[in-house]
């Protein structure tokens, strides 16, 4: 009986997250990789988003249930993309990696931050505009 190795290999014919997709299908294969690019890309959106304008203005209870929910989504769809990296397909690991890349490049990196509308005249600039989560740790 020959078992399967745990290695990454090349090319569309594979198994990502769910049993039997995307199938032997190679437009298949490129709609998965672009889920798994999305997946990554969303969760450094979720994870340097500010929804809640301010907790001190919203109701606690809301404050904390929105809190949660994003987190739980957050976390929900970071899972997703490790397991279709776990697929030890080359093209899905590069896919999550863009994703995640291209993700912190637009929402995390101060490329696309106007320093001047952020500063304002208090001593602690940007405390208004920290994201709704914590970092994320691994």
């Amino acid at each position: 009986m020959k078992t399967k190795k745990n290695t990454y290999f090349w090319g569309n014919y594979t198994e990502v997250i769910f049993s039997g997709w995307p199938g032997q299908s190679f437009s298949s294969y490129i709609l998965a990789l672009v889920l798994v690019f999305v997946l990554g890309f969303a969760v450094e959106w979720l994870s340097h988003t500010k929804i809640i304008k301010s907790s001190c203005s919203t109701d606690k209870i809301t404050a904390g249930l929105l809190l949660t929910g994003m987190h739980g989504t957050r976390v929900g769809m970071a899972y997703l993309a490790m397991l279709a990296v776990m697929s030890m397909n080359v093209g899905v690991l590069l896919a999550a990696i863009a994703g995640y890349t291209v993700g912190f490049f637009i929402f995390g990196s101060c490329v696309f931050v106007n320093y001047n509308a952020k500063m304002s005249s208090t001593s602690m600039p940007f405390q208004d505009d920290d994201p709704d989560l914590p970092p994320f740790n691994c």
